[in-house]
């Protein structure tokens, strides 16, 4: 061909009459598709933020539990104050051998709008876990730059079962704190290095104060500075001294509050497990043995538990099963670093695993499970992130994307069935019935602390119940779920003080006293309290009031924050005729929980026999407030009107009273009443 004609072709030939070319004729585009990779960053995490509340929203109904959830939010007195000596008690007080003031800080900010309705609190926990996996795209895709791998990652983070522990657990709000603050710790370390000059430096403080925020959340974020050094090696970056000099700060930090986590702990009690002791190199056994369970539940997540008890030792001795996953542990290690070592992807999510579960094996016991699901909240990002990795491989150059597309195809309705189990998982939470219900079928004879709550739980309906036949219910049904929980272990302190409790309610005092003094001879701290506390109580009752004063001391000098106790001890010292003592134990009874409405029935009382009507009604108020269509304060309220010489009001109080099934009527003091 010419120039010339060459030229004329190229600029002035029609294009319809151009001869087609299959090499260069390029299929259009939908517009859609266009869209969609524009803002591929913002609509997957969407996406996958939407489908976490879909599967998790469940929750948002879900009560409190009797597990923990009292001693993190219903009986906490430290969410109750949000003034500046509040805010200083918060960060300075550990809660159950815990020191994590951020999430009791949550905890307090819900309190002060909601006090204890749950919805918030559920709401709050489901936001952060929400948030937490959006942090996980944003960290995959900025680490790896596929946007496929970042949203199976964050997918497979938000959507799994073993996480519903965290969410919708209240006092596993840990978890989720923690978690989020870590992530984002994790992207802050990202910028620093890969940016240059004073830029990266701000990263790098703004990365300090994720870390501590985290730390605040939960202590197990110290594992954080080995995590940063993981993402150095994805990122290239060669080991040497001066990658240790930078991450001096994080690691003193690490120490600092990992001392501080022992010595907690150590002071609760919670450094040993239950009734059972194991040798070191059984220690390493049960290790490996929860190494390995968390790795097959990451895939077949089934059998799930709130509570996975140490196994039975027969005669003595663990069954050999478990001496065999340490040497399975043994032959994934080598088979992982004979083929995968070349492999930075696998390399860094197996040990972004592993260094984020290792203080969680229980190599070092601590409490009286040997794994627990919640344990895996941030660990788990490890393993699916080595997922999304090798599925996104297949739509990167040179993949195979048919074969990409029928694997991403079953990875999302896989997760689908993940999110189905997750809300099933929900549903297990709703309450402290349901909770441990489920766990005594799935471990009938490993698990007395089940039986225990469960029973207790009892015990608290056949307080409430008005109807004899129901009490008669509540009642055999926690006697029986204690005593078993106390054949399964007889050195179990909790359900002795919950059976005292349960006869000293019936009047069976002898009986009770029993009970206090074996809960006494297996005590902790905790439940020598409450033991002393019900000991306190029914000498005060028998009139043996030397015995009641020492009791009620040494409950308080076992747990000075106790206003059951401070309640009690006012009730004890009206009966001995000292009204301003008793006056102040209810103040400090009060104080410490403002949601018993209790001392202010009982103080109200006392008020009212001091004549000091107008300031026993607004205890009688507050006390209807906290608990509605009380008859029992609606009836004391009553003797108020009639000293205020309002005796039709007085009369109403004492019908309604009535009428909503109290029974501790004086019939002389109605008729008096109706006789006005």
């Amino acid at each position: 061909m010419s120039k010339k004609t060459k030229s004329q072709i190229n600029s002035g030939t029609p294009r319809a009459a151009q001869q087609p070319s299959v090499k260069t004729a390029r299929p259009t585009q939908p517009e859609s598709a266009g869209f969609f990779k524009r803002y591929m960053n913002l609509l997957l995490p969407t996406g996958i933020a939407l489908l976490t509340w879909v599967f998790y929203h469940t929750c948002l109904n879900n009560q409190l539990t009797n597990w923990d959830d009292p001693g993190y939010i219903k009986d906490n007195a430290l969410i109750k104050d949000l003034s500046s000596e509040g805010l200083k008690n918060i960060f300075t007080t550990p809660i159950m051998g815990n020191y994590h003031p951020l999430t009791i800080l949550t905890y307090a900010i819900e309190y002060s709008y909601v006090r204890l309705e749950p919805w918030l609190y559920h709401l709050d926990s489901l936001l952060f876990h929400i948030l937490a996996t959006i942090l996980v795209y944003v960290f995959v895709n900025l680490l790896t730059k596929r946007p496929i791998a970042a949203a199976i990652t964050a997918l497979l983070f938000g959507l799994h079962p073993m996480h519903v522990e965290s969410v919708a657990w209240l006092a596993g709000r840990k978890d989720v704190v923690y978690g989020f603050f870590y992530m984002a710790a994790c992207i802050a370390w990202i910028y620093f290095v890969r940016k240059d000059g004073s830029k990266k430096w701000k990263w790098y403080a703004l990365g300090i104060a994720l870390y501590l925020c985290s730390l605040l959340g939960k202590p197990v974020a110290v594992v954080l500075p080995m995590t940063l050094l993981l993402i150095d090696f994805f990122e290239g970056r060669k080991l040497n001294f001066g990658l240790l000099i930078e991450k001096i700060p994080h690691f003193a930090i690490s120490v600092g509050f990992g001392v501080r986590s022992i010595i907690d702990q150590k002071a609760f009690g919670s450094l040993a497990t239950v009734d059972v002791h194991f040798a070191w190199y059984e220690r390493i056994a049960l290790g490996c043995y929860a190494l390995v369970t968390y790795l097959w539940k990451a895939v077949v997540p089934v059998g799930l538990s709130n509570f996975y008890p140490y196994p039975l030792k027969e005669g003595g001795s663990m069954s050999m099963t478990y001496y065999v996953y340490p040497l399975g542990v043994a032959v994934g290690i080598f088979l992982l670093w004979k083929f995968a070592r070349r492999n930075s992807a696998v390399i860094f999510g197996s040990l972004f695993f592993l260094v984020n579960i290792i203080l969680l094996l229980q190599f070092l016991p601590v409490g009286g499970a040997i794994l627990a699901d919640r344990y895996t909240y941030i660990a788990y990002l490890g393993l699916f992130f080595i997922a999304g990795w090798f599925i996104s491989g297949l739509f990167e150059p040179g993949g195979n994307r048919q074969l990409g597309n029928i694997v991403l195809t079953t990875v999302l309705a896989y997760t689908m069935l993940l999110g189905y189990l997750s809300n099933e998982r929900c549903q297990v939470w709703y309450d402290t019935t349901s909770l441990w219900r489920d766990e005594i079928e799935k471990e009938p004879l490993r698990a007395p602390n089940a039986w225990n709550n469960l029973g207790f739980n009892y015990f608290n309906k056949f307080n409430d119940a008005v109807d004899p036949a129901q009490k008669k219910i509540y009642y055999d049904s926690a006697f029986f779920l204690l005593n078993r929980a106390i054949e399964l272990q007889p050195t179990f302190a909790n359900p002795y003080i919950s059976i005292g409790e349960l006869e000293r309610s019936v009047g069976k005092f002898a009986e009770a006293k029993v009970n206090y003094y074996k809960a006494i001879k297996f005590k902790t701290i905790d439940e020598d309290a409450n033991a002393y506390l019900g000991l306190a109580i029914i000498y005060a009752i028998t009139r043996n009031f030397d015995s009641s004063a020492i009791c009620f001391n040494l409950a308080l000098s076992s747990r000075p924050y106790f206003p059951e106790a401070h309640s009690n001890f006012g009730n004890f010292y009206d009966m001995v005729g000292k009204p301003d003592s008793a006056l102040k134990q209810y103040g400090i009874s009060i104080a410490q929980n403002p949601d018993m409405y209790a001392p202010h029935l009982n103080r109200g009382r006392l008020l009212t026999r001091l004549n000091r009507v107008d300031e026993a009604l607004k205890d009688f108020e507050i006390a209807l407030q906290l608990s509605p269509d009380n008859g029992e304060v609606i009836y004391a309220r009553s003797f108020c009107y009639a000293r205020k010489g309002n005796k039709a009001q007085a009369q109403k109080d004492i019908e309604k009273a009535m009428s909503l099934g109290f029974t501790g009527i004086d019939n002389n003091y109605y008729q008096s009443m109706k006789a006005r």
